[in-house]
């Protein structure tokens, strides 16, 4: 990344001209970016355009949809949810002609630097269009994702992460309560893609009973069958502590990592172009419930199962303070980066400081995939949430009380469940790090 030279076209009237667009899907926030973007730039004496849909709204065959920002029609929208610019799903970098014609209507609009807000696909097709502008566009980009799963420094979270978490957190607590009142267990897939953040965030906020992240199973693959165990035990263990309920939080992707799904009926699994699962299509809560209650149904146990799928109701909330906050930093931080010569960067804050990171660093050229940022279950963190979960863990099976209730719920002998069930019962604690 190294700032370009000072070669800003400019619109007909001689005004420099900088485009905000939004792609992906929505996440709590995002007004407050382009709110903060365009107070910024208008003061850096740029015209502000907003494409609507993304890249789409360059590609409509009708000519480009845009709309001049000011103060007046975006002075006050960071409190408010959605985009008004709207969203799509487009990714150009991966069609030569579609990349071509963002180009060329970006020329035609006479724009000199482009702030793009969006996920992993919308970061990737910036770092394309960074490249084909170069000498003449500037390019920034705003990480959003509610998954929190772009690979930002572990401890900055992407926007709309933290309200998603909020709006999740305050859900599953009063699904806590309905399983309390009526004796039943909830099963709650979060949305998350191939990362647990969301998931764990939700479940540790809440004190779920039990959450369930893909990162628990690093390097490997893991079958419904060790998922359902690891959830029997959880009904099993609280059962044998005198209460019949509780909740659990799965992260969606666990699809990606679970075998066998082609083979289960009613099981929605479907690919996209590119051969990758359609993970939310995927029935994940309904496939486990259903597994599940076979189990328990042949030990006589009858509680009920209702499965819910959390993660559209997140997008579109109000943003959190903190999110109203710190998006409006992001965009000011997008606008300033842009308007004094810089370009190719996502743009971060850490410790108050504006902190624009290389495309380089973030996106595989070769494939112009985005890496992702997953849990790390190695840390005190993440430690936390484990040992407050109900799962089966090793001193269970010290505690010979205990195991004999487990084995009692279970129909089995103590031995024979610990044969059944005591591959669960590993360790999980990582040693404290003494600061010298």
């Amino acid at each position: 990344m190294s700032p370009e030279p000072n070669e800003s076209r400019k619109s007909r009237n001689g005004t420099p001209v900088l485009a905000i667009l939004v792609g992906g899907g929505p996440a709590p926030g995002i007004n407050g970016v382009i709110s903060a973007t365009t107070l910024e730039a208008n003061k850096a004496g740029y015209r502000v355009l907003g494409v609507r849909n993304g890249f789409r709204g360059l590609l409509n065959p009708a000519g480009p949809q845009v709309e001049e920002l000011t103060y007046q029609n975006v002075g006050r929208i960071y409190t408010e949810g959605g985009s008004v610019l709207g969203t799509a799903r487009e990714s150009p970098r991966r069609d030569p002609q579609k990349l071509a014609k963002v180009m060329q209507a970006l020329r035609d609009l006479h724009v000199s630097a482009l702030v793009t807000i969006g996920g992993e696909g919308t970061l990737a097709s910036a770092a394309a269009v960074s490249d084909q502008g170069r000498g003449w566009l500037r390019v920034a980009h705003v990480p959003k994702t509610i998954d929190n799963d772009l690979p930002l420094p572990p401890h900055l979270p992407t926007f709309g992460f933290q309200t998603a978490r909020h709006e999740g957190t305050r859900i599953v607590e009063n699904l806590k309560m309905d399983a309390r009142t009526t004796d039943r267990w909830y099963l709650v897939t979060t949305m998350g893609r191939e990362a647990g953040h969301l998931a764990l965030g939700i479940g540790k906020a809440a004190a779920a009973t039990v959450t369930l992240i893909p990162e628990e199973f690093p390097g490997r693959r893991t079958s419904v069958r060790e998922v359902v165990d690891i959830l029997e035990c959880a009904i099993l263990k609280r059962r044998a502590l005198g209460r019949e309920h509780g909740v659990a939080v799965l992260a969606e992707g666990l699809v990606e990592i679970l075998e066998g799904l082609e083979a289960i009926p009613d099981s929605g699994l479907a690919f996209d172009e590119y051969g990758r699962k359609k993970v939310s299509e995927v029935r994940l809560g309904l496939i486990l419930k259903r597994e599940l209650q076979k189990r328990l149904q042949a030990r006589g146990i009858t509680t009920p199962i209702v499965t819910k799928e959390l993660g559209y109701e997140l997008r579109c909330a109000p943003p959190t303070p903190f999110d109203m906050e710190y998006t409006r930093d992001l965009g000011y931080g997008a606008a300033r980066f842009v308007t004094e010569g810089g370009t190719g960067a996502v743009i971060a804050v850490d410790a108050g400081r504006i902190i624009p990171i290389p495309f380089d660093s973030l996106v595989d050229r070769p494939t112009g995939r985005t890496r992702v940022r997953y849990v790390d279950t190695t840390t005190t963190a993440f430690q936390v949430a484990w040992e407050y979960m109900c799962r089966l863990k090793p001193e269970d099976l010290q505690d010979r009380a205990l195991w004999a209730a487990l084995a009692v719920q279970a129909g089995m002998t103590p031995e024979a469940f610990a044969v059944r069930y005591g591959y669960l019962a590993t360790p999980r604690s990582p040693p404290l790090q003494v600061i010298q």
